[in-house]
């Protein structure tokens, strides 16, 4: 069939509509009609040439739809189902999945690194014949994709799909970096650096787990207001004393939990320091491949202070997309605010400008 894609040929180059031929689903595949993409800063890792990948490519990772195809041997998902992206997929029965951290699932990282499907084959196409790559196996900035069975979460169906795209990238990974990999307590204090969509979600994950104290850190004075909207108590510039602010606030201490949500080796350099003894950094924002970080290893040790990755919110999506839905029915999470501007497909490049920018906690491509 033919679709509608926004296509990046190379790094530091914009966006471009194109038409594409897009395959039908093979065995244990769907294709869905996609509703809606997150604007986020992984997809502009490729434009910046952050994250390596092949060219040419189809971004989008963050997105919801409606399936209307399925391949061969898909028996739990049917056509008409809303579904939720998910851009780490798993098998369910490798090591990782076996361990309860399928977002750690090896099967797919080699093919969703390589821009393809699980068979090593990609279901897109120039008019040429030439083939397109997905991002994160899913290209949804397009007006269909074909996936992997595994990376669609079906969802009830009373919830907007643009709102719902947002679980898949920025809410899963902010509320889950809180929630399941730093395991926040009720009364424990927390710190989050960058009040982005991840640091945002961040922020109501601390609140959801009872947190008494959140404080957060922006170079954008307008994330001052929005940071505080979603849950933070107090929200400070990232030129002032941190440290100070910090102490300040926790009793001389420091925080029992700092979150890095920018992926900046220096900013989490600088956390590191916000860390009470015996307290934990997690390290949400993804940095640039290849880039490192530069932690003093005696006072980690003399202090006992513990430094965590968090690749995706260390959730499980089939279990807990379905959840965080739950919690925004609820009112207990607030995601119709995160959208801070709609943009149309051919508006991609000015997305991009605006996110660049600081301007947005989301924007969402609406197709």
């Amino acid at each position: 069939m033919k679709i509608r894609a926004a296509v990046l040929n190379a790094p530091n180059e914009p966006f471009r509509i194109e038409e594409l031929t897009l395959d039908p689903p093979q065995r244990g595949e769907v294709l869905v009609r996609i509703s809606a993409v997150g604007v986020c800063h992984s997809d502009w890792n490729l434009v910046t040439g952050a994250t390596k990948h092949p060219f040419p490519v189809v971004p989008g990772h963050e997105g919801s739809g409606v399936v209307e195809g399925i391949g061969e041997g898909v028996h739990d998902v049917a056509v008409g189902d809303q579904v939720i992206l998910n851009w780490a997929p798993a098998c369910g029965h490798c090591f990782y999945c076996r361990k309860d951290r399928p977002n750690l699932c090896d099967t797919y990282t080699a093919p969703i690194w390589a821009g393809t499907m699980l068979d090593g084959t990609t279901r897109l196409h120039r008019a040429n014949g030439e083939n397109v790559y997905a991002f994160c196996g899913l290209a949804a900035f397009a007006t269909h994709a074909v996936v992997p069975r595994e990376s669609c979460v079906v969802i009830r169906k009373d919830v907007p799909l643009d709102v719902a795209a947002l679980v898949g990238c920025a809410v899963a990974t902010g509320v889950g970096a809180a929630m399941f990999t730093a395991g926040v307590k009720p009364g424990d204090s927390v710190l989050v650096l960058g009040c982005g969509g991840v640091g945002l979600n961040i922020i109501q994950g601390a609140r959801l787990c009872g947190a008494s104290t959140i404080l957060a850190v922006d170079t954008q004075w307008v994330k001052i207001w929005i940071a505080k909207h979603f849950g933070a108590h107090s929200v400070v510039m990232a030129t002032d004393d941190i440290v100070a602010i910090t102490k300040h606030h926790t009793a001389g201490r420091g925080a029992d939990h700092v979150f890095d949500a920018t992926g900046v080796p220096s900013v989490q350099e600088r956390a590191l320091d916000c860390v009470r003894p015996g307290g934990t950094l997690t390290l949400a924002g993804l940095a640039p491949m290849g880039t490192a970080t530069n932690f003093p290893s005696g006072l980690v040790t003399r202090q006992e202070k513990t430094i965590r990755g968090s690749y995706y919110g260390t959730v499980d999506a089939a279990r807990d997309f379905p959840m965080l839905v739950e919690l925004y029915r609820a009112m207990r999470l607030n995601l119709d605010d995160l959208i801070t501007r709609r943009y149309t497909l051919e508006d991609i490049n000015t997305a991009y400008q605006d996110l660049a920018s600081g301007t947005l906690a989301r924007g969402v491509i609406v197709l």
